[in-house]
């Protein structure tokens, strides 16, 4: 059985560059073959949204720049190089049905220069069938500041009353992949919300370090599979108060990677859905971002 490639979209714009390093390094971990799509905007005789694979034109030089920066690359896993016609926001996302992890800038040529995420990152991210690495441009800033040990280290995003299984599995192989410590990052509310009751506004009562300990009881419990299955990954749980995304974003400084889950879809909201946390991370995270589809519905 052929092991599916790992996928960088380019477009020739620094962004696709850094994307398409990331990816040559993934590929190389994974004993994966690389594969470089250069997605041209449909002309009118092309239907958009649809993939049609082709060899590469002679007059593509987007790719033919990949060719040359990679021909000064060791170790460049075994290639394969995509022209692909169509509209990039459809196209992009749809590379996920043939590869194992489609990555790309988190910004292309087009758009406007003030966006923090481009419009083909934001719809691989939340509709590609697998998982989508958007690699952020240098010189972010990161507000608030969680201490950290040295050496490599990859984030996990965990929501302890609904998580995804898929998510986790991802970090643990990374990590492993990369010989880095896992920190996974679960976030519970504090301080609780207050309501009014008949006028009058009624505070919850509640004990700070008790819900600082069930949410690490039940993060515990949940990483527990895992850890059996890599017993080689010394994963840690750190449990924050407060906003989930800006607990990440600020834990995603000096990371090699932050891993969030995408929301599942539901009866009365059957559509893809990023998630109000996941794209936080995607705009401010200073470290390359991880999105992974539900395990169970594939998307």
């Amino acid at each position: 059985m052929s092991t599916l490639p790992v996928i960088a979209a380019v477009d020739g714009s620094d962004d696709s560059l850094r994307a398409l390093d990331w990816a040559v390094d993934a590929a190389r971990g994974r004993g994966a073959p690389l594969r470089v799509a250069h997605v041209r905007q449909y002309t009118a005789w092309t239907r958009p949204g649809v993939l049609a694979e082709g060899p590469p034109e002679p007059d593509d030089s987007v790719l033919d720049e990949v060719r040359a920066r990679l021909t000064d690359l060791p170790g460049v896993p075994e290639t394969e190089y995509l022209a692909l016609e169509g509209a990039p926001g459809a196209l992009v996302p749809e590379l996920g049905a043939i590869a194992q992890l489609l990555v790309l800038g988190s910004r292309g040529r087009g758009g406007f220069a003030g966006l923090l995420l481009g419009s083909n990152g934001m719809a691989a991210a939340r509709d590609a069938e697998c998982p989508v690495v958007v690699v952020p441009r240098p010189g972010r800033e990161v507000h608030g500041d969680l201490p950290q040990e040295p050496g490599p280290r990859v984030v996990a995003g965990l929501q302890v009353d609904g998580p995804d299984d898929a998510t986790l599995a991802f970090a643990f192989t990374e990590a492993a992949l990369r010989g880095a410590r896992l920190q996974v990052v679960a976030a519970y509310a504090w301080p609780l919300p207050t309501w009014a009751v008949s006028g009058e506004v009624v505070t919850l009562l509640a004990d700070q370090d008790a819900a600082e300990a069930e949410t690490r009881t039940l993060a515990e419990g949940r990483l527990a599979p895992h850890r059996a299955r890599h017993p080689e990954v010394r994963a840690e749980v750190t449990v924050l108060p407060g906003d989930a995304a800006g607990n990440l974003v600020a834990a995603s400084r000096d990371a090699e990677l932050v891993v969030v889950g995408r929301h599942r879809r539901r009866l009365l909201a059957p559509a893809r859905m990023l998630g109000s946390v996941t794209h936080a991370v995607l705009l401010h995270a200073t470290s390359p971002v991880a999105v992974v589809p539900p395990a169970a519905a594939n998307g």
